[in-house]
C-alpha cells in the first residue's frame, strides 16, 4: 500500500479525480450522493428520527399525532351518524370535532365517558385506535430516550483558518470550542491537506499535516490547532494563488470521549482557500479574571481575528 492510498479518506479515486466541489462541508456532511435505491430501500425512519434536529423531531411527532387523530375521526364519521353516542348537550361546532376529540380521548386512553361508540364497526375502529395509540406511545418514548442517550459532539469551528506568525515562522491555525456544558476528554485532532497534484484529471493528493499538538487530555475551554509551516510542511512556500490553483482544502477530523457517557464522539469540518485568512492571528478569547480568580472565555470571540498580525512572544496554541 502506497502512502497516498494509506491516507485515502474513503472517497475513492473517482471522487478525488472528478469532483469539483469541496469534499467536506463546514457542517461535516459530504458532497457525494448515493442513488439507485428504491424509496423504501433508502428510507430509514429510525436513523432519521435520531439524527434530525429537536425542532424537526418535535414537529414530526406533533404532525403525526394530529394526522392519526384526523384519520380516525374520519373513520368514525364514515361509520354513520349514530356511530358515536353524545351527551344531550351535543357539540354545536360539528360532528367532525366531536369525532376528533373522541379520537384524542381514545388515542391517549383518557376516556371521559361522555362520548362512546355504538355498534360493532365503531367499536372495532376504537380497538384499532387504542392499539395504535399504545404502539405510537411506545415508539415515541423509545425514540426520545434514544435521542437523549445517544452521545454527540457539538464542536464549533472558527469561521476561518488563519496563516499567522508562529515562533519565527508562520503556521496554519484554526480554533475550536465545545458548545455544550459536558466535558470531552482525550481529544485527538487530525488535519489533512487535500489538493490536486495536476490539472490533468489525476486524483487528489492527501497529506496529513503535522500539528504542534494533536492530542489534549482535557478540553475545558478552547483549543487552537496549529500546523507549523516549516521546510517539512507541504504548505511551505505556497502562495494563496497557488493554493487556489490546486483547489486546496483542509479537512479537520476530531475524536474524543464524552465523559458523561464514556463513549467516543466525532466531529469534522473543512476549510477551503476562500476561508483561509493570511497574515492574521486569532485574538484572545479570555475574559478578565473575576474577583475570585475564575478564568473564563467568550465563545462569541471564537471567530475574531487580527489582520496584519505581527509575531507575539506567546505560544499561539495556549488558548
Amino acid at each position: 500500500m502506497t502512502a497516498q492510498e494509506d491516507r485515502d479518506l474513503g472517497f475513492g479515486s473517482v471522487v478525488s479525480r472528478e469532483s469539483r466541489k469541496r469534499l467536506l462541508n463546514r457542517n461535516g456532511t459530504f458532497n457525494v450522493e448515493r442513488r439507485g435505491l428504491r424509496v423504501f430501500q433508502s428510507l430509514s425512519l429510525y436513523h432519521t428520527a435520531l439524527s434530525i434536529s429537536w425542532p424537526r423531531f418535535l414537529g414530526a411527532v406533533i404532525s403525526t399525532y394530529v394526522v392519526i387523530n384526523v384519520v380516525f375521526a374520519c373513520a368514525y364519521l364514515l361509520c354513520g351518524p349514530g356511530a358515536l353516542n353524545t351527551p344531550p348537550t351535543g357539540m354545536p361546532e360539528g360532528r367532525f370535532l366531536q369525532a376528533f376529540f373522541f379520537s384524542v380521548e381514545t388515542f391517549g386512553t383518557i376516556g371521559y365517558g361522555n362520548i362512546y361508540p355504538v355498534g360493532v364497526v365503531p367499536n372495532f375502529v376504537m380497538v384499532v385506535e387504542a392499539l395504535t395509540g399504545l404502539l405510537v406511545l411506545a415508539m415515541s418514548t423509545g425514540l426520545i430516550f434514544a435521542r437523549f442517550s445517544r452521545p454527540t459532539a457539538r464542536i464549533r469551528f472558527s469561521r476561518n483558518a488563519v496563516i499567522a506568525p508562529y515562533r519565527g515562522i508562520t503556521a496554519l491555525m484554526l480554533r475550536i470550542v465545545n458548545e455544550r456544558s459536558n466535558q470531552i476528554v482525550e481529544v485527538d485532532a487530525q488535519v489533512l491537506f487535500s489538493r490536486r497534484a495536476d490539472d490533468d484529471g489525476t486524483p487528489r493528493v492527501f497529506d496529513e499535516l503535522g500539528l504542534e499538538r494533536r492530542h489534549v487530555v482535557f478540553f475545558p475551554l478552547a483549543w487552537t490547532i496549529v500546523h507549523p509551516i516549516d521546510e517539512t510542511s507541504p504548505l511551505f512556500g505556497l502562495t494563496p494563488a497557488e493554493l487556489a490553483e490546486v483547489d486546496a482544502e483542509f479537512l479537520v477530523l476530531l475524536k474524543g470521549i464524552d465523559e458523561t457517557f464514556s463513549q467516543t464522539v466525532h466531529a469534522r469540518s473543512s476549510y477551503t482557500v476562500k476561508e483561509l485568512v493570511w497574515d492574521a492571528q486569532f485574538t484572545s478569547m479570555f475574559n478578565p479574571l473575576t474577583p475570585d480568580g475564575v478564568v473564563s472565555i467568550d465563545i462569541e470571540r471564537l471567530d475574531a481575528i487580527d489582520r496584519g498580525a505581527r509575531p507575539r512572544p506567546v505560544d499561539a496554541a495556549a488558548d
